[in-house]
């Protein structure tokens, strides 16, 4: 895991960074070496790195001269190195480090990491939730998935990119969705509602193919291909023309003024709505026990489900059964 991360931050570094760093890494090894074979020529670590990028860079000042056998050996490789071997080397690492930058940007290289989110679609709903997932925890890992983009740069978006059908398995084992956390389909609504959705459900089975146990969150846009989402293997189905179609009815028929819209947005950023199992300290308890308890630890209950119904704003002074669900607002906790 660490391996990977420090691989990617390398990798997100400008090329003449990460080849001035390797440089100097090279210098310091044989620097240091330089002193452990000769501590009395070169009497300090900064002695050795000081011949070793002179030496290297054939300046040759002649301050420090190593007089043993093996210190002539390792100047002799340094030297080599310096001005043959490092450049050649250095070369042919710029040249792999643009091709893997170059494959990378154009989705070709295959994500070998654990524990990731993985979006399916490139659009401004999936920008808006990358960025939003990065808000929260800036560690997370994220891999996108798209057919119609054929290019992303890492440094403008810190995403792993994947170029491909997300309904074939070669794609999704490239995104190594066998061992992922979550999976987002986000609607294409350039292709048409039907079409969109058929895609969705295509690819949701593909997933489940893959990963039969993986959370599914899926965007559809059709009532009609609700219960094929559900059969397909959608674990959570998105109605976006549902809610929007919701909150311009309420926008319409407001009898006073007010922002509805970014009333929810707000919510919606700066709150997490989680469905939780009644405590078993508020069994038989009212709901304004339940409000005046958790809200010492910044928590409203907004709601209960009981069975297969859900209150909203339930009487204050209902009584909460065993088998109850409470329905919370909570602030995001962002991870540092």
């Amino acid at each position: 895991m660490h391996a990977e991360r420090i691989k990617q931050a390398y990798y997100q570094l400008p090329i003449l960074i990460r080849l001035l760093l390797t440089t100097i890494i090279v210098m310091l090894l044989f620097g240091i070496t330089i002193h452990l074979v000769e501590p009395n020529e070169f009497p300090s670590f900064f002695d050795g790195i000081w011949w070793a990028f002179v030496t290297a860079a054939t300046v040759g000042y002649g301050d420090y001269v190593p007089l043993s056998t093996a210190g002539r050996m390792i100047g002799i490789l340094l030297m080599l190195t310096g001005a043959g071997l490092l450049t050649y080397y250095i070369s042919q690492f710029a040249s792999s480090t643009v091709k893997y930058e170059q494959n990378r940007s154009k989705g070709k290289l295959a994500f070998k990491g654990k524990n990731h989110l993985i979006f399916i679609g490139w659009n401004e709903r999936t920008k808006q939730m990358i960025d939003m997932a990065l808000h929260v925890d800036p560690h997370f890992r994220i891999v996108l998935i798209d057919r119609t983009l054929n290019h992303l740069a890492y440094q403008a978006y810190p995403v792993h990119f994947i170029h491909g059908d997300a309904a074939e398995d070669h794609t999704l084992m490239k995104a190594n969705v066998a061992e992922a956390s979550k999976v987002i389909i986000t609607a294409n609504v350039a292709a048409g509602e039907r079409q969109a959705d058929n895609y969705t459900i295509l690819t949701t089975v593909a997933i489940r193919g893959n990963n039969a146990h993986i959370p599914i969150i899926a965007e559809i846009l059709t009532k009609k291909q609700f219960s094929n989402a559900v059969r397909a293997g959608t674990t959570t189905i998105i109605r976006p023309n549902d809610f929007l179609g919701t909150l311009l009815f309420h926008a319409l028929f407001r009898d006073h003024a007010g922002k509805p819209f970014d009333t929810l947005l707000q919510l919606l950023l700066t709150q997490n709505i989680c469905i939780v199992r009644l405590p078993k300290q508020l069994v038989h308890k009212s709901v304004l026990d339940a409000q005046q308890l958790l809200m010492k630890d910044n928590k409203i209950v907004v709601g209960i489900r009981r069975e297969k119904e859900m209150k909203l704003n339930p009487p204050a002074d209902l009584l909460l059964k065993q088998t109850d669900n409470l329905i919370l607002l909570e602030p995001w906790k962002r991870n540092k």
